[in-house]
């Protein structure tokens, strides 16, 4: 059970500040209101429910990190890039993420 939700949030393992610096993309999946409260630099907002159909613009061959306010909608956005052929990453919160990022 530990190992599911390790993998579903991301788990230890996956270093998120190498992924950016190697040119991940971090998508925000929040609402554009949340997105406007407070963000990642350089992050793009794709609301959840709009990802389908805006994914296309997105590199197949780059890996990206998403993120939102608590790492459930990010997990389903997770599934979702991956069922598309993405190498997708859930960051979790944007703050947590932000943080592992910067330090």
């Amino acid at each position: 059970m530990l190992d599911f939700i390790k993998k579903l949030f991301g788990g230890n393992s996956v270093n998120f500040k190498q992924l950016y610096q190697e040119g991940a993309k971090i998508i925000d999946v929040r609402t554009p209101s949340e997105f406007q409260n407070g963000h990642i630099k350089d992050s793009v907002n794709i609301p959840l429910q709009e990802l389908n159909s805006r994914m296309k613009k997105f590199d197949v061959k780059k890996p990206i990190i998403t993120c939102c306010a608590s790492g459930m909608r990010s997990a389903s956005a997770k599934s979702i890039l991956e069922q598309n052929g993405f190498q997708a990453y859930n960051g979790g919160s944007w703050n947590a993420l932000e943080n592992k990022i910067k330090r």
